[in-house]
This record gives C-alpha cells, sequence and structure tokens, in this order.
C-alpha cells in the first residue's frame, strides 16, 4: 500500500475488507448501488454540458480520457468505460482493485485499474479529461496534497466532478445515525463525520488548487421518488470543478 500523504492506511483497509460484497446490491454496498444510476446521471449531464457532446449518443464520452478516483470495486468506472471513455481508475485497496478488474474482465470492459495514490499516478505525468471523485474526500488524510494532485491530473479544459456528504445535523442524522446504525445500508464505522465538507469548505479547497469550482447540487432523497438531484445540498451534494 502507499504511503504517499493522501492515503489514511486504515480506511484504506476497512474499505479492502468489504471488497467482495462490493458488488452484492443487497450487502454492505447496498446505498452505493441505489444512488450509482442518479450518480451517473448527473456526471453525463455535467460532462455533456462542459464538452458539448451529443446527448442521443449512446457513447457520449468516446473521444475522452476518464479517471475515477477511489474506485472500489468500479460502480462507477464501468459506467464511465460503457459511455464511451477511455477509463483509468485507481484506489488505495489492493482487494478493491482485485475485484474490479475480476468483475470488468467478466463484463467484457476494458479499465485500466491500479493501486496507486493520486500523488503517484500524478507525478507520472498523466492527464484525464474528466476526473470523478465520489465519496472519497471525507476519508482522505492530506487534504492539500490530495487536491493538489487531482489539479494536475485535470487536463486544460477539463472537468472534475465531485461527490461528498456535507457536515450538517441532517446529514449526521442520516449517514451516521440512520444508514449506518439503523438500516446498516452503509457499514458502521465508514464515516467520520467531523471530517465532513461543507459545500463552501470544499469549494476552497478546490479554488486554492488551482481548480475553478461551481454551484454544487443536492442529492436527496423522497418516498415515492428515490434519490434525485436538487437544491438541497444539506446531506449530500455534488460539486463540479474546471481547470482553465
Amino acid at each position: 500500500m502507499s504511503t504517499a500523504d493522501s492515503i489514511n492506511p486504515d480506511e484504506a483497509a476497512f474499505f479492502g475488507r468489504l471488497a467482495a460484497d462490493w458488488w452484492n446490491p443487497k450487502g454492505t454496498s447496498a446505498m452505493l448501488h441505489r444512488i450509482t444510476p442518479v450518480r451517473v446521471a448527473h456526471i453525463r449531464a455535467e460532462a455533456l454540458a462542459h464538452f458539448g457532446l451529443d446527448a442521443k449518443s449512446r457513447r457520449p464520452l468516446s473521444g475522452l480520457s476518464a479517471l475515477d478516483v477511489g474506485c472500489g470495486a468500479g460502480l462507477m468506472a464501468e459506467p464511465l468505460a460503457r459511455m464511451g471513455s477511455a477509463t483509468t481508475a485507481i484506489d488505495a485497496a489492493p482487494e478493491n482493485i482485485e475485484a474490479a478488474r475480476s468483475h470488468a474482465e467478466g463484463q467484457g470492459l476494458g479499465i485500466d485499474y491500479r493501486c496507486i495514490a493520486v500523488e503517484d499516478l500524478a507525478a507520472t505525468g498523466a492527464q484525464f479529461d474528466l476526473i470523478t471523485c465520489l465519496e472519497v474526500v471525507e476519508h482522505v488524510a492530506g487534504r492539500d496534497a490530495f487536491f493538489a494532485a487531482i489539479a494536475r491530473l485535470l487536463k486544460p479544459g477539463g472537468l472534475a466532478v465531485f461527490s461528498t456528504p456535507n457536515r450538517t445535523p441532517a446529514s449526521w442524522a442520516v449517514v451516521i445515525a440512520g444508514a449506518e446504525h439503523v438500516t446498516r445500508s452503509i457499514p458502521k464505522g465508514a464515516h467520520d463525520w467531523n471530517r465532513f465538507f461543507t459545500p463552501a469548505e470544499l469549494a476552497e479547497a478546490l479554488r486554492n488548487a488551482g481548480l475553478n469550482p461551481t454551484e454544487p447540487a443536492g442529492l436527496s432523497w423522497r418516498p415515492g421518488r428515490g434519490f434525485f438531484i436538487g437544491g438541497d445540498v444539506s446531506v449530500n451534494y455534488f460539486l463540479s470543478a474546471t481547470r482553465a
């Protein structure tokens, strides 16, 4: 496992222990399976608007390179590849990368999975048109190093899309008390509420790294509707950023 500043070894080991169950929609990653379709739709819409892509295309990301940071077992990397991008995906836990490779091979998808830290990947000079970083920043150790590496990995004119829980009483009630302790749709102990970013804090971190954040979009849930994108950022939100 890398000793890069951004990686928290305990966090990587925690999620690595879940690798074998990651693709089970009723298992420890049940919540991720429920929100993935909404994530994919939002990222697709952001990419279409930013790059001026064809909304009618079945593979609208063709011709673009994409990087999924903190990919787990590939729940976002696989849709990115299916949308046509040349996809690279990285994670700090080797168990996750092994599970991701195995699943992608079974789906006939050619995804470049690597067990590597963002700093180490950035040091290679690699750059990408589109970067996704979903439910990751709250687990990062060296935050300044992490965001600086993301900025180096993003091509000029590129787009990065982040998602993360907000640090509010509502997020504690929903994510910690509800999802971790009551419904168990998120593994117990997966989050430290004190390390959640508010939208303003995440936007500041991105600006400090040389990126230009846009307005956040909230991820919400309502009975009878399920998960959807809206203006309520009190529990979880997306924040996109560009590089000039």
